[in-house]
């Protein structure tokens, strides 16, 4: 899997490209560690690419979740495809994070 950072400003943004399943959860669980240590909890999940999601993908999304609710923070996410928000509404998962239609808007959400 691929997986892009950028920094807009202070905000990091994490865009992995393909599946989220159990065989590709690891680096992206790295990424995101990596940028809510760096970046002070800054940082939205763009999920734009994400073409697929399973349910190891939706833990990890869960367990992130916990880790900046410890924090005072949300996960920002953005750019759900609709096979995803689809997959968030039968799980009833999407109420656990703040979902923007693109990454500026996200972004934007931290000022």
């Amino acid at each position: 899997m691929e997986i892009e950072t950028q920094h807009q400003g202070a905000v990091t943004v994490v865009r992995p490209h393909g599946p989220l399943n159990a065989d590709e959860v690891e680096p992206v669980r790295e990424a995101l560690r990596e940028a809510i240590d760096t970046s002070l909890g800054r940082f939205v999940l763009d999920a734009a690419e994400i073409s697929f999601i399973d349910s190891a993908g939706l833990e990890l999304l869960l367990d992130t979740t916990e880790q900046l609710e410890l924090r005072g923070q949300t996960l920002r996410l953005c750019g759900a495809n609709e096979t995803l928000r689809e997959v968030f509404d039968i799980t009833d998962v999407g109420q656990h994070f703040d979902l923007f239609e693109d990454s500026t808007t996200a972004v934007r959400s931290f000022l």
